[in-house]
């Protein structure tokens, strides 16, 4: 019965696992567009969804500027765990700004013709580490 529990674990982990590198791909691809201050490619990475929201690169800059500066310029980007919730793949990424802060954020992903699309973004404070 162990066996069989830990066969339907490992199995359902396999959807989630082929797509961690392509997804991972995209979010790194849209971070390192915002690094060069190249909205345009960046909105490239962003879903319909997104793109009907804000209408054009230029107010997509703007909105990641004012509301996600830690993401237009952090100083460092961790992946972190994959997880599929709600029928949604959500990527978490610890990304720190330039003042040292970090922060957990979570990446919906959907599936475009292309490729996988950040569809939306969660953002949390990382809780701090002591010793």
């Amino acid at each position: 019965m162990l066996r069989v529990c830990l066969l339907c674990l490992s199995l359902l982990a396999l959807p989630a696992a082929a797509q961690e590198a392509p997804i991972q791909d995209t979010i790194r691809k849209q971070i390192t567009a915002f690094q060069a201050d190249d909205f345009a490619k960046a909105f490239t990475f962003a879903s319909p969804t997104i793109h009907q929201l804000f209408g054009t690169s230029e107010a997509f800059g703007k909105m990641v500027r004012e509301g996600y500066p830690m993401v237009w310029h952090p100083s460092a980007v961790e992946m972190q765990e994959l997880r599929f919730i709600g029928g949604a793949f959500w990527q978490r990424v610890r990304v720190t700004d330039g003042k040292g802060q970090s922060y957990l954020m979570d990446y919906q992903m959907v599936e475009g013709p292309d490729g996988w699309l950040i569809n939306a973004v969660q953002m949390q404070k990382a809780p701090d580490v002591g010793a």
